[in-house]
């Protein structure tokens, strides 16, 4: 069969046409990107747009609830200590007013919550309650102390990026509920901070930044007060509480979808 020249250089044409384009039209409806990825997991509510990383925080929040809850009755019961019998009272008391908080949010959001631990938590109950003496009070510390600390900066994102006003609220009273559990775990005076530190670095690979290290034996300068100039009056004040407190007083959450019967 006769082909023409024509007809080859049209054929040639569509098909040097067709390798240019693909990669435009595919690169665009690709969902890699942020802004793509945001928008692909987000809602509106009336309360505003709820992404996936604001549903991923509530049930988050919930799950520190139903294992950290438990793991503070277990180490109020066993006691081996005033000061772990402290941590575990904050852990109850903490927990029990955070989960009526997230109940309602996501009653309020339609988030489907879990009702049990998920097994990495479940293994981490499991070891306490394995442990005696030394090892557990080490075990719950440890754990608990480790659990918050990696929750805490997810708690500050989305706390920063969320546009949905309970999702807003709800961060701001787990930062204060979790900030309380890491003081007073660490008030046990058992945290291995040098595991935790190791911990955080095991995935890094960034060079350390800030000033440079204090050299031994050499007084670095003072630095001058940063306060402000001229007279300008002011009404408040730091966070009320002790040095080594959190002040968790808040009011009770309303509940007017009877989510708490």
């Amino acid at each position: 069969m006769r082909i023409n020249g024509t007809a080859l250089l049209v054929a040639a044409l569509v098909v040097t046409i067709g390798a240019i384009a693909f990669p435009v039209w595919s690169y665009a409806d690709r969902s890699g990107t942020g802004q793509a990825n945001l928008a692909a997991g987000t809602v509106n509510t009336q309360w505003g747009p709820l992404t996936a990383a604001d549903r991923d925080l509530i049930v988050r929040v919930r799950l520190a609830g139903l294992w950290e809850l438990p793991a503070g009755q277990q180490a109020v019961e066993r006691a081996p200590s005033q000061a772990i019998k402290e941590a575990g009272d904050h852990l109850i008391v903490g927990h029990t007013d955070l989960d009526k908080r997230v109940r309602i949010v996501a009653a309020r959001l339609g988030v489907e919550l879990p009702n049990q631990p998920n097994e990495q938590q479940q293994g981490w109950l499991q070891e306490m309650t394995a442990a005696t003496g030394a090892e557990y009070e080490y075990k719950f510390v440890n754990l608990l102390r480790s659990a918050h600390g990696k929750i805490f900066p997810a708690i500050g994102t989305v706390r920063n990026s969320t546009r949905n006003t309970l999702v807003r609220q709800l961060a701001s009273d787990a930062n204060q509920t979790v900030l309380d559990h890491i003081t007073v775990l660490e008030k046990t005076g058992r945290v291995d901070f040098d595991a935790i530190a190791d911990d955080a670095v095991a995935t890094t690979t960034a060079s350390p930044t800030g000033p440079s290290a204090p050299v031994p034996g050499q007084v670095a300068p003072s630095a001058p007060a940063a306060e402000p100039t001229g007279d300008i009056g002011t009404t408040s004040r730091p966070s009320p509480g002790a040095p080594g407190t959190v002040n968790t007083n808040r009011p009770d959450p309303v509940d007017s979808e009877g989510v708490l019967r």
